[in-house]
């Protein structure tokens, strides 16, 4: 399939609709009584610092939604707002959270069900309105909804879409796509439906498996097991690993996905030579922004002298997973939720401590002084990250 000369048709369809509505000012009293806090707001102008108490918070100088997820979540709005009566339809959850995700439930916005990662489109109907999630859809869902005459709204974060022009630049110049990323995410998923020839790797031990495969240090059948789901069809790792292109799904970590980079630089350069490096890899920059600047800020705050520290997000959410990581690499005691309503009036907490089941800690806040850092992914509303301080305060008025 040419996806780039489906998306320029798509494009210029009349029921095709990527800029929304015009009525922004419509919807701005109900996302920000929705989603603002005016005491977050109060935090940052203190230095990031709320003392009450025994109780100190200490916000990260960066968290929370982002340009990306505040256009999504604007755009949903504006779409029931332009389209009062007929059926709105989303592919998938609009970001990753929870509240946000019930908010839309609330205004007759229906989500497409999956049943073991498959989505069942039958439900949608010729004339309904589809939003396309601020992780986007894969080209083969926009091209079936297309084909059923569906108004679709794409709220598909810019950053994104920058890493299917590049995995496209891949596929033109016949190189294989290695996409830093998580294989069921609907953005990786996305992703590498532009992609031609590709191969998902996790993480820096995943990517060191392919290097050392590239170099004549791997086994075919081990390694077409353990790939066997991450890449494209008809994958032949001695035939398609010779010219190579480095993308990631956005909200992966930035430090490990320009590792991960650096590590096939190395490889082609040791296999092919410096004069022959630029025919074998390329590598251009697909790091969103906001998931680098909540990252460094993390960095930042697990710097401070804290007693635990509190990541908030959906916990299907990679780029808060992500903010965990960092404080779990720094043996910071911490804890992963994704509502308010994981913290018990008993001094108990409901967590996800990472790739492990929801788990109940009692006592988990201390007696005498506390100091609690606080972060939250970038789609987390910062009046989440309120009622979470609110419930903090509650707990430490002893």
């Amino acid at each position: 399939m040419d996806t780039q000369a489906f998306k320029r048709s798509l494009h210029h369809s009349e029921r095709y609709n990527r800029r929304g509505f015009g009525r922004a000012n419509e919807v701005a009293s109900n996302l920000e009584k929705a989603y603002q806090s005016s005491l977050i707001g109060s935090i940052r102008d203190n230095g990031y610092v709320l003392q009450h108490g025994r109780l100190q918070v200490k916000l990260a100088e960066a968290f929370g939604f982002c340009w990306g997820v505040e256009r999504a979540v604007a755009m949903a709005y504006e779409t029931r707002r332009h389209y009062p009566s007929e059926r709105i339809w989303i592919t998938n959850e609009i970001i990753h959270n929870p509240s946000v995700n019930e908010h839309l439930r609330e205004m007759d916005v229906l989500f497409i069900h999956a049943e073991g990662g498959v989505k069942d489109f039958s439900c949608v109907s010729d004339g309904d309105v589809v939003i396309l999630p601020a992780f986007g859809a894969t080209v083969q869902e926009m091209e079936l909804l297309h084909e059923r005459g569906c108004h679709i709204i794409d709220t598909t974060c810019p950053w994104v879409s920058k890493v299917w022009h590049t995995v496209e630049k891949h596929k033109k110049q016949e190189f294989t796509s290695i996409i830093h990323g998580k294989v069921k995410h609907e953005e990786t998923l996305a992703t590498s439906s532009f992609a031609g020839t590709y191969l998902v790797v996790l993480d820096l031990d995943e990517a060191q498996l392919v290097a050392d495969y590239i170099l004549g240090q791997g086994d075919r059948a081990a390694f077409m097991k353990r790939f066997a789901k991450a890449c494209s069809a008809n994958f032949d790792p001695d035939q398609d690993l010779q010219r190579l292109g480095v993308a990631n799904q956005t909200t992966m970590l930035k430090s490990e996905t320009e590792e991960i980079g650096r590590l096939f630089e190395r490889t082609m350069l040791r296999k092919y030579g410096p004069i022959e490096l630029n025919k074998h890899f390329l590598s251009f920059n697909t790091i969103c922004d906001a998931t680098e600047e909540r990252q460094q800020a993390m960095f930042s705050l697990v710097d401070e002298p804290l007693d635990l520290l509190v990541v908030i997000g959906g916990f299907n959410s990679s780029n808060t997973t992500h903010l965990q990581e960092i404080a779990i690499s720094r043996g910071i005691r911490s804890f992963h939720i994704d509502t308010p309503e994981r913290i018990g009036d008993n001094n108990s907490i409901q967590h996800k401590p990472l790739g492990e089941d929801l788990f109940i800690e009692s006592n988990f806040l201390p007696a005498g002084s506390v100091s609690v850092g606080i972060t939250s992914g970038a789609s987390t509303p910062d009046r989440v990250v309120e009622h979470v301080i609110q419930k903090l305060i509650h707990l430490t008025s002893d």
